[in-house]
């Protein structure tokens, strides 16, 4: 039944990842009712799918909760494409707003919160792939979400555009530094991601989990080798369950 199901509220639902996510998790239907915050009042043409306003231009620490709990909060960053009258009408939030907007979603009831967080290809150091990278992560995690899911999705670099020739040919020869990064650290197809954020909430344990750009790799590859999206996601929470056994299995004989 509908009053048993979950609902979802999503914060920046734009450009071609937020276009993915929202078709993919309102398709599945395992949501009652979602909705997504925006400026203005808006038509939608999903079925399930409402506006909620996001209450500006108040600080998001004023915003009025939703008249009915929300269970589920997903937030992405990616910017509006400008040439959809939609989008431009469609709530983004900044990265620095995260720690204000996971406060506000922890009092509208969201128990289960799913973070894409954006990096520059390549720029992330290591230590930071697996765990919280800022202060600002920290503070969502010691929110007491009963689940909390970080996505750290590599973000690709916008296309240099120079005034003059000599600007194209700077911009060209930086170019090629792209093909020095790793493949596992290269940007993941939004319907991937969307596909692994789907196949996570279904299965996600509670606790805070943060899914490397190593592992998204490994999703984009799904469905082309014979391996499904849920046996990587399966794979992946064994191992966070036994990092003993994980290590032992990669390790390598001198």
């Amino acid at each position: 039944p509908a009053a048993a199901k979950p609902r979802l509220l999503v914060a920046g639902a734009t450009g071609v990842l937020g276009n993915e996510v929202l078709r993919r998790l309102v398709g599945s239907g395992r949501y009652a009712h979602t909705e997504v915050l925006a400026t203005e009042p808006m038509a939608t043409g999903l079925s399930g799918v409402g506006i909620a306003p996001a209450g500006m231009p108040e600080p998001i620490g004023q915003w009025p909760l939703r008249p009915l709990p929300v269970h589920t909060g997903l937030v992405m960053f990616e910017p509006p494409r400008m040439f959809y009258g939609r989008e431009r009408t469609l709530w983004t939030p900044e990265p620095s707003e995260l720690p204000a907007l996971a406060q506000w979603l922890k009092r509208c009831g969201v128990q289960t919160l799913v973070v894409v967080v954006p990096h520059a290809t390549g720029r992330l150091p290591d230590a930071l792939k697996r765990g919280l990278a800022n202060l600002d992560e920290q503070a969502v995690a010691a929110l007491g979400f009963e689940r909390l899911l970080l996505v750290r999705s590599a973000r690709k670099a916008p296309d240099a555009a120079g005034n003059n020739f000599l600007e194209k040919v700077a911009a060209w020869m930086l170019s090629t530094l792209k093909f020095m990064i790793p493949q596992a650290e290269q940007p993941v197809r939004p319907a991937k991601l969307a596909e692994f954020v789907d196949a996570a909430l279904r299965v996600l344990p509670p606790g805070t989990h943060v899914a490397a750009p190593e592992l998204l790799w490994q999703a984009n590859q799904s469905g082309g080798r014979g391996v499904e999206m849920h046996s990587v996601v399966q794979a992946w929470l064994a191992a966070v369950r036994n990092p003993a056994q994980n290590s032992a299995a990669n390790a390598r004989p001198d």
